[in-house]
Formats: structure tokens, C-alpha cells, sequence
């Protein structure tokens, strides 16, 4: 049940497409810092496009942790990533340095702020069957189920996210109470993170131009080639990597459930849907700090924005 991580970290999260990379580099560069990547998809070796992992250029303009760390066959869980995150810091802080951690993934986030509720070991026979079950019965199947037995749980996630809703399913399956019982200790703030937690905080219609952009330099980058190559890895693509977005509506069309037409519209469809969920977990955190985002953006003026409040 990993703890809380320690107080002499600055957190800067935010969105999708919100202009992290660009303001985290300024402002580890302001404060002497070093970044640890806070996001789900960039410990993947080889996905790079559809993760708008920081180039080589902008690592060296600051040092970076916790990018290109498994392959892209491996699973990769919260609980791995709270268990590098922490050796991360750790080593950082020994060496007189600032951890700044950089990224949107809410759950990273909550976890480093609050600690985190491990559960069960996976119970791999149990996720099969539900996922077997889910293929059969519908994209609702999941949801409507784990409704039954814990409401909070089911009212938080998505339709779409199968993967926390099996967990959620096989932590009562195996423990006879639900997960949002059990993860209520870990739902209330430190006082010692409150002030150190920047959120870039965008207009929802400049967020989501920002995106659709996003979306299509990805594309002419070679997000597909990068997709095909992936797959064809003896190893193939994990359950999670292909969860990520941009990917997985790319294998869907590889695989014949997306026409090729639709591959663009698809994934800025779902990038906006992912944004505004993001927003949700943000807007539950009392420990985030809002800073005012908007166009033309300005990365070394929010940076110093955020240092000045640091200091303060």
C-alpha cells in the first residue's frame, strides 16, 4: 500500500494537448529540477508519436526519468509505476536536486499525492471471462454490472474503459467489498501538497482546436507506421499500450472495425472525451492549483508564473 510520496516535489499536470512538455522544461530549468514523466504511455519503448513524447531535443534541455522503460508487450501498472516513481524521486532528492513531476495521468497523480489502495494480485481467468462476457453483451455490459455491486465505482468510470472496470469487478469478485470502500482513506489531501500542484487550466474550445491539431501532425508524422511497427514486435502490443489513444483506433482500422476515412474524426472524438474526463479527476483533487492557459501560449511566462508560487 504505497505512501504518499514526499513533500519536497512540484507537480505540473494538466490535460491532454494543454502545453505541458513546453512549460515543465521552462520550469524545471527555473527551479534546478529534474522531471519525472507522470504519464501511462510514454514508458513505452517505441511509441513516441501518439504519446507526444518530449523529443531528444527537449530532453536535453532538462534531465528526464521515466520515459522508454518497458517494451511495448509489457504490462504496466499503477502500482509499477508508484514503485519507479519512487526510486525516481528518491534518487533525485539524494543528489540535492527538485522532482518535478510532468504529466496527465490523473490516476499517477492521485496516487503520488495520496498514497494508493494495491488490492488483490490480478486474478488473469476472472478478466477473460469478463472480457469474453463484454464482447458478447455490449459496450454497457461492464458498467451496468459493476452498478450492481458498487455504484460510486461505476458512476466514475466510463463505458469504454474496460480495464479499471474489470479491476473494479475482480477487487469485489475476490474480496467481497467494493473498491470504492476500500479506497476512501486514500480520497483526502495532504496539507504539505497544497501549493505545489500546478494544472494548466484551458478554455474547453481552444483545448479542444489544440487537440484536433495535435491529432493531425500526428498523423503526418507516421502515427500508423508507428502502430504497424509495434504490432509486428515479437511481443506484439499489450493490453494497456493499446489502450492508448491514437493507437487503438488505429488497430481498430488495421483490423477492419474503423474505416480508414473515419481514422482522424475517431481520435479526436475520443482524445475530447478523454480531456473532459481528465478534467473530472482534476476538478476531485483540492490539491490542484489552477493557471490560467490560453493562446498564443507563452511557455517561459507560465513557467515563471508557477516558480514564483513555488517560492512563495
Amino acid at each position: 500500500m504505497p505512501a504518499p510520496f514526499p513533500a519536497d516535489c512540484v507537480y505540473l499536470t494538466g490535460p491532454t494537448a494543454s502545453g505541458k512538455t513546453a512549460v515543465g522544461i521552462e520550469l524545471a530549468r527555473l527551479l534546478d529540477a529534474e522531471i519525472v514523466a507522470m504519464d501511462s504511455m510514454t514508458v513505452y519503448r517505441g511509441l513516441d508519436i501518439g504519446t507526444a513524447k518530449p523529443t531528444r531535443e527537449e530532453r536535453a534541455a532538462a534531465p528526464h526519468h521515466l520515459l522508454d522503460i518497458v517494451d511495448p508487450w509489457e504490462e504496466f501498472s499503477q502500482a509499477d509505476y508508484a514503485a519507479v516513481a519512487r526510486g525516481a524521486v528518491d534518487d533525485i532528492l539524494a543528489r540535492g536536486k527538485l522532482p518535478l513531476l510532468v504529466g496527465g495521468t490523473p490516476l499517477y497523480l492521485k496516487t503520488l499525492l495520496r498514497g494508493m489502495y494495491e488490492g488483490p494480485p490480478p486474478d488473469w481467468d476472472f478478466r477473460r471471462r469478463l472480457e469474453a462476457e463484454a464482447d458478447q453483451h455490449g459496450p454497457t455490459y461492464l458498467q451496468d454490472r459493476l452498478a450492481k455491486v458498487d455504484p460510486p465505482a461505476a458512476a466514475k468510470l466510463h463505458a469504454n474503459d474496460r480495464r479499471r472496470l474489470i479491476r473494479a469487478l475482480e477487487v469485489f469478485e475476490l474480496t467481497s467489498r467494493p473498491l470504492s470502500e476500500q479506497q476512501r482513506e486514500f480520497e483526502h489531501p495532504r496539507d504539505e501538497a497544497m501549493g505545489r500542484v500546478f494544472l494548466l487550466d484551458w478554455p474547453r474550445p481552444e483545448l479542444f482546436a489544440r487537440i484536433d491539431w495535435r491529432v493531425d501532425v500526428m498523423l503526418d508524422a507516421g502515427l500508423i507506421a508507428e502502430t504497424e511497427a509495434a504490432l509486428a514486435t515479437p511481443g506484439g502490443m499489450s493490453r494497456t499500450a493499446r489502450q492508448g489513444l491514437g493507437y487503438r483506433e488505429v488497430i481498430d482500422m488495421l483490423e477492419g472495425r474503423l474505416a480508414p476515412a473515419e481514422l482522424a474524426d475517431a481520435i479526436k472524438t475520443h482524445t475530447r472525451q478523454f480531456a473532459k474526463r481528465q478534467g473530472t479527476w482534476f476538478r476531485s483533487l483540492e490539491e490542484c492549483r489552477k493557471i490560467a492557459m490560453s493562446e498564443p501560449t507563452d511557455a517561459c511566462r507560465t513557467a515563471g508564473v508557477i516558480a514564483a508560487q513555488v517560492a512563495a
